[in-house]
């Protein structure tokens, strides 16, 4: 197979333009890799190597604009790889290396997703969840959990937001108490800040605080 034209494009990839009319984006890389120039002739076996080749930096190419965008773990990062429609072995390999460039690690990851749970006044089991959620191996969650600190001024933050100015009754009471507890906080966290918050606003468990701690 022949190699008509090699197009530059404006991502910074190239598109290769063959003789029976296929078409391969890769980058500058691959082809100085296969020493390609217009005119090139390609076996059979050199077109699938240069086609795996390409595939490859393309997983890895992914998987760094993935990483550098958000913290995922390697099982995260994977999933979406292969969801976005690169190769499962190419995934892989991509995520591998990361690992090896010390550019991916779940513990890392991990601790970055608590801080940034604990920034937005989440609560221990939204955390949890999140952990699990983001494929956090259960071997890393311990110590991750570790640095939730005491939440108290959070939950005072948002009781303020939600029931200043307002006419604190029981039905605003319980919309703010579900949505602490859709945030991860425990029950038993919450009553005491409402307590905080007004001496004599107090409600009847509806929940089982063991739930929820």
């Amino acid at each position: 197979m022949k190699l008509l034209h090699i197009v530059s494009l404006r991502s910074g990839q190239l598109k290769l333009l063959f003789d029976d009319g296929s078409e391969l984006k890769t980058v500058p890389s691959v082809v100085e890799q296969f020493f390609l120039t217009e005119n090139s002739e390609l076996d059979e076996a050199q077109m699938q190597a240069l086609r795996e080749a390409a595939s490859a930096m393309s997983a890895k190419q992914r998987a760094v604009r993935i990483v550098s965008a958000v913290g995922v773990s390697e099982k995260e990062l994977q999933k979406r790889l292969i969801q976005k429609g690169e190769q499962e072995q190419d995934a892989a390999s991509a995520v591998q290396w990361l690992k090896e460039l010390h550019l991916l690690d779940d513990k890392q990851t991990a601790e970055q997703i608590v801080r940034s749970a604990v920034n937005r006044g989440y609560g221990r089991a939204r955390v949890r969840n999140l952990l699990y959620e983001k494929g956090i191996p259960r071997q890393f969650w311990d110590e991750a959990l570790s640095q939730v600190p005491d939440m108290d001024d959070a939950i005072d933050r948002f009781l303020r937001q939600r029931l200043d100015g307002h006419e604190v009754d029981e039905k605003l009471i319980k919309k703010t108490v579900d949505a602490l507890l859709r945030r991860g906080h425990s029950y038993g966290d919450i009553q005491n800040a409402l307590q905080r918050y007004r001496a004599d606003c107090e409600i009847e468990p509806e929940f089982d605080p063991d739930n929820f701690s």
